[in-house]
């Protein structure tokens, strides 16, 4: 089942394994248990350690991954390969007694953790962001006995996910109830049990040099730079990676061909790790205050002191803000066509936005689902022509330029879309089952009082990426670049960081 370049790396890894492992596996006649039996299999003849057996789980076709005499509660329920397929391999390795790549107080707070604790998360194996829910939910039942996490792929138990009304990836569920949906940290999963730090853990925190807020590309390069200078430096980051770790494939970034938004995001936070700065994760800003120092006050209440801040808060989705988009949101209103496009497999979508990020969402859909509407505001396609091209060979997309969309129906979740044409003032109405909204995006800098913006809320700055505000940079997306790409934001940090510098040693 495995490829050969695959198997040889994978060897590798099962050499680190450190003690026994035993695949508990419930499989029936169909053709995913024989590929799960094929694959487990092929596992144990790829490694000693590892043993297979015969069982039955609450879920046909899947497998367990347990020590020889203790359930661990890491279950796979399909066949875990695509990004999935190094969940698997973190599973055996932890299983065996490999310690996770966790730090300390991480690792006490989920030991900590007092009650039964049964995780299910939905994912599709296409999904680039299912990875990080699966892993941190497998590390909590390696580390809490307490905890168990069936990982549960959408395609192989359509019929359960039809019935749970389950129309993103990945969600989440605790006991049986709704715990989440969307990306999650470890960190993230613990501050929703309850277990994040609160304001008095940043009570005693001494002023930085410069403090960063925000842990996107820019925020990641800008405190490298600062550290390099052998300046205090601290960030805050409500998610460490921001846009990049929804990103699918980069191919734009000079001196690397190709790679994903997690993969760069791991390196970023390993290099920013490197230099002992002061990360403060899943923290939000909400107040910025010039006095002697520059304070930022958290969302939790804690208020942070600097010499200098560098505002590096990115952007988000744009909401195209019509009724129905907020009621409807992961019930077949989505943002992610490569994490939520295999849940409409057959169905009829819509896609609101014809840039580039629309028309290749579009693109890409048409492929797995039985029809797509493109709706854009502008007489035309504001996408490459090579992408328009591309699309318009497609048979099963309908294109309608100088549509303004009024509203998403639906009852418990969505069956229609509303649109008026402004070239005729007349209304429409498209039945479809999924909608998903690409429209660009719109900067995090709601919070900013003080500082000046420009008409479309970005942060005006300097060629040396100084705000109106004396000590106060910016940097990346939330600024008024003329281009938003990661390249560009992290050359921006850059330059806010020297910036900032240069202020400090001026002043």
């Amino acid at each position: 089942m495995l490829e050969a370049a695959i198997k040889q790396q994978l060897d590798q890894y099962l050499q680190l394994m450190e003690g026994d492992v035993v695949l508990r596996v419930s499989a029936g006649e169909d053709k995913v248990s024989n590929e799960m039996l094929e694959l487990v299999n092929e596992l144990a003849s790829m490694s000693s350690r590892i043993s297979v057996e015969r069982a039955t789980l609450e879920r046909t076709p899947s497998f367990s991954v347990n020590r020889p005499s203790e359930e661990t509660g890491i279950v796979f329920a399909g066949i875990p390969l695509g990004h999935e397929f190094t969940s698997l391999v973190l599973a055996l390795l932890q299983v065996s007694g490999r310690a996770p790549k966790v730090d300390a107080d991480t690792i006490k707070q989920i030991q900590n953790i007092e009650g039964t604790y049964h995780f299910e998360s939905y994912i599709s194996l296409s999904c680039h962001n299912c990875p990080d829910v699966v892993q941190a939910l497998n590390v909590m039942s390696v580390l809490n006995s307490n905890i168990t996490h069936t990982m549960i792929d959408g395609a192989a138990f359509k019929d359960e996910v039809e019935a749970k009304e389950i129309m993103a990836v990945p969600t989440v569920f605790l006991n049986g109830e709704s715990f989440g949906n969307g990306r999650m940290s470890l960190e993230e999963i613990l501050a929703k049990l309850g277990t994040g730090p609160d304001a008095s853990a940043f009570s005693d925190k001494d002023p930085y040099d410069v403090l960063v807020v925000g842990g996107g590309p820019a925020g990641a390069s800008a405190a490298v730079y600062a550290a390099r200078k052998g300046i205090r430096t601290g960030i805050i980051a409500e998610r460490f990676g921001g846009q990049v770790m929804d990103t699918m494939g980069i191919e734009n970034f000079i001196g690397t061909a190709y790679t994903e938004g997690p993969k760069l995001v791991a390196s970023l936070e390993e290099h920013v790790k490197e230099y002992g700065i002061d990360v403060m994760n899943l923290q939000r800003a909400k107040r910025l205050e010039k006095k002697d120092l520059v304070e930022i006050e958290l969302e939790n209440g804690a208020v942070l002191k600097s010499k200098s801040v560098i505002l590096s808060t990115g952007a988000r989705w744009r909401n195209v803000n019509v009724p129905g988009e907020a009621e409807f949101k992961n019930k077949g209103v989505a943002y992610c066509p490569h994490c939520d496009g295999p849940l409409f497999e057959g169905k009829r979508v819509a896609v609101i936005g014809g840039g580039n990020s629309g028309i290749e969402a579009a693109i890409d859909l048409a492929g797995i689902v039985k029809h797509v509407t493109v709706l854009e505001f502008a007489p035309e396609l504001k996408a490459d022509q090579v992408l328009q091209d591309r699309l318009h060979s497609l048979p099963n997309v309908t294109v309608i330029t100088n549509a303004q969309t009024t509203e998403i129906t639906g009852t418990d979740k969505v069956n229609g879309i509303s649109y008026v044409s402004r070239e005729t003032n007349e209304s429409h109405h498209v039945e479809l089952e999924g909608v998903f909204v690409q429209i660009g995006l719109v900067p995090n800098t709601d919070w900013l009082d003080s500082v000046e913006r420009n008409n479309f809320g970005e942060i005006v700055v300097d060629r040396h990426g100084a705000t109106n505000v004396p000590g106060v940079f910016a940097a990346g997306d939330c600024t008024n670049s003329a281009y938003k790409q990661i390249i560009i934001s992290m050359g921006s940090g850059a330059t806010a960081a020297l910036g900032a510098f240069d202020y400090m040693i001026r002043n």
